[in-house]
């Protein structure tokens, strides 16, 4: 059976919103798109340091 996709609750603030949004916009992307393209971004750079997560 395929495991559902997780929600993740996140309040930021009013300045970093506006600025993720427009990031999003010129990327081409939702905002929760930019949101889980930064996440993989963070987590390739760090299996790359450190190894792969399990």
């Amino acid at each position: 059976m395929m495991e559902k996709d997780k929600h993740l609750g996140l309040r930021i603030d009013s300045e970093t919103h506006m600025k993720l949004k427009k990031l999003a916009e010129y990327e081409g992307r939702s905002i929760n798109g930019e949101v889980l393209f930064l996440i993989r971004q963070a987590i390739h750079a760090h299996e790359k340091e450190y190894g792969k997560l399990d």
